[in-house]
């Protein structure tokens, strides 16, 4: 589904011979920001709630977009089971940072062991805000739709 998504888009604006990876990882960056803005687990200042869950898995699933993206720029099409399971406990602040640390190390090294790890990081991510596979499989589905007809409006 991401592959046909990139195609479109990158045929759409023109783009099927540019090097996108730097904006594509800019752009997860960004997602994985305005996920932790919506679950305000780094907010010890607000007494303000988290968003409710299922804004907070939509911005989730952004981020999905952009690594599965990542990946297919890097060839990595047919990738083993990746894990959600980590043996460390951590709050979500630290997990956040984690998950930057480990965008950054695939950036640097683009290897299949980098992009498991950053996935893997992100998956534990959705782990400690409780949402399954199956949620986050059919919330995917349903923001590439949004994001195929964003196109066909003009985004």
């Amino acid at each position: 589904m991401q592959k046909g998504l990139d195609q479109h888009i990158e045929k759409k604006h023109g783009l099927e011979q540019s090097d996108l990876f730097d904006q594509k990882v800019l752009a997860l960056l960004v997602e994985i920001g305005e996920l932790a803005n919506e679950t305000r687990s780094f907010k010890f200042w607000s007494l303000k709630s988290p968003s409710p869950q299922e804004v907070i898995l939509e911005e989730f699933v952004d981020g999905i977009h952009f690594m599965v993206s990542l990946g297919l720029n890097c060839g990595f099409e047919k990738i083993e089971v990746i894990s959600s399971r980590h043996s460390k406990e951590c709050t979500m602040t630290e997990q956040f940072l984690t998950v930057y640390e480990s965008v950054q190390h695939f950036r640097k090294k683009r290897t299949v062991e980098a992009y498991k790890k950053m996935f893997e990081d992100y998956l534990f991510l959705a782990s400690l805000l409780g949402f399954k596979d199956e949620d986050i499989k059919e919330a995917y589905i349903k923001k590439n739709e949004v994001n195929y007809k964003r196109q066909q409006d003009g985004y």
